[in-house]
């Protein structure tokens, strides 16, 4: 009988110190790259990937796949690994209708994309795909991480599958809201509608600099991807929006004719 009792005490005990954990870790993971990225992305006039979700889903709807995963990429992880791996991943309800997303954390290795940040957006694409309900890229990313090489450039060809073995099966829609650079630039472009972001946003294979060197054309990144360059010349995005909020407003509407 004593020994009945010491042990549930000990089960007990075990399971308030996961709780505890659980609750330290949950905590951890919502400042995602630190308060003084946070403030950072705030001054740049952005909203964080969290704040943006916050926005966008019916209250307490969303729920996020994969919080606790990790980067195990030895030449990715020699920062401090956070968990998550730079984006935010899961499902909700807007307007009562249900809607998969992928937020990008850009306090967070600049929201680079490696092979588990790619591995998060293809399962939620699989799980879109099987309930027939529109995917959302809010694109807020530097591109490939370059510390994986290959391997991130080979988890943005399985998002390119996706988008184009999912085009007309299901809606994609991506909104800009920082900088698309390199690889961060072609899954949007697979997509049926890009929301742009004025000011805040640009979308481009390679940047100004890189221009400069190659063809010594001086060229600022508003001019070569901006949100007016994008919606009135090149016709890559179809909506330019004045800010976050503005944006997600928009997108509320967009969904509403879907």
């Amino acid at each position: 009988m004593k020994q009945r009792q010491n042990t549930l005490k000990h089960d007990i005990l075990q399971t308030e110190i996961k709780r505890k954990t659980l609750k330290t870790k949950n905590i951890a993971t919502l400042l995602r790259g630190g308060l003084k990225k946070i403030k950072k992305q705030h001054a740049l006039g952005k909203l964080t990937a969290q704040e943006r979700i916050d926005l966008l889903f019916d209250s307490e709807t969303f729920i996020e796949l994969d919080r606790f995963r990790k980067n195990k990429h030895k030449s990715s992880t020699s920062q401090k690994n956070h968990s998550g791996d730079g984006v935010i991943t899961g499902f909700g309800f807007i307007n009562r209708r249900q809607v998969f997303i992928y937020s990008q954390d850009f306090t967070v290795f600049g929201g680079t994309l490696s092979e588990t940040h790619a591995k998060k957006i293809c399962k939620i694409y699989d799980m879109a795909l099987k309930v027939g309900a529109p995917v959302i890229g809010l694109i807020d990313s530097g591109g490939a991480r370059i510390q994986e090489g290959v391997a991130s450039l080979a988890g943005y060809a399985k998002i390119f599958c996706k988008n184009t073995l999912m085009s007309g099966v299901v809606p994609q829609i991506s909104i800009i809201m920082g900088p698309a650079a390199g690889g961060a630039v072609y899954s949007p472009a697979l997509t049926d509608f890009i929301l742009m972001v004025e000011d805040t946003s640009y979308m481009f294979l390679t940047g100004p600099e890189v221009i400069k060197s190659v063809t010594h054309e001086i060229v600022n990144m508003k001019e070569l991807g901006g949100a007016n360059t994008h919606n009135a010349k090149s016709g890559v995005a179809h909506f330019s929006c004045s800010s976050d909020y503005n944006a997600i407003e928009l997108l509320k509407k967009l969904l509403s004719y879907l």
